[in-house]
């Protein structure tokens, strides 16, 4: 199994996608070179993620900024922690709930990264909270899958309609159809999109 690992890994994949679609060329005009975005994987990777949702990015580093000074940021300690320990940092109920079951999911981090893509996201999917695109963007940006894409994000969905000039917002349906043609590169084609959704916000306010 071949991974993202390095600048050049992008790269490679930045060019193949600029052969196979005229408008990916285009876009990386703008953007430049384009971001490894990887991150180590585990159990704080996937808590982070969940931290994550649904706040401000702004809030959720100070949120997991609080959990790693409490200590809070491994399965065990997550575990040991009463429910008042976990929301003294930040945690909503839900996001308790979601803490909870992932601590006690067990999985297999190891293991996970020798695992299929289906393989990956069918075990994250299994843990209370961790809904497809939660695991799609940890199976991206943690384990390095190249092939892996999140067509239910709407940042993606929103550049894709800018960048192929579409008449609205692909559903996520649409935009995994389009994704398609972009293999085996796809997670090159998110870090592609993601960057040049960052450019035309600023340059055109979309939200």
């Amino acid at each position: 199994m071949r991974l993202i690992t390095s600048d050049a890994d992008v790269a490679e994949g930045a060019a193949w996608l600029a052969n196979a679609e005229p408008r990916f060329a285009a876009a990386l005009q703008d953007t430049g070179p384009l971001p490894l975005r990887l991150a180590p994987d585990g159990f704080g990777a996937l808590f982070n993620k969940i931290v994550s949702q649904q706040v401000s990015v702004a809030s959720a580093r100070a949120i997991w900024g609080r959990v790693e000074a409490a200590g809070l940021n491994t399965a065990e300690a997550v575990r040991l922690a009463n429910e008042d320990d976990l929301k003294a940092v930040g945690l909503s109920r839900p996001k308790v709930k979601y803490a909870r079951a992932l601590a006690e999911a067990g999985i297999d981090y190891a293991a996970l990264r020798g695992a299929t893509d289906a393989q990956v996201i069918e075990t994250l999917t299994a843990v209370s909270g961790i809904g497809v695109w939660t695991a799609q963007v940890y199976a991206m940006f943690n384990l390095g899958r190249m092939d892996v894409f999140a067509p239910g994000d709407l940042a993606l969905q929103e550049s894709a309609r800018v960048l192929f000039d579409l008449p609205a917002r692909p559903t996520p349906k649409q935009l995994e159809a389009m994704a398609a043609d972009w293999s085996p590169w796809r997670a090159v084609a998110a870090r592609l999109l993601f960057t040049y959704y960052r450019i035309v916000k600023d340059r055109e306010g979309i939200t």
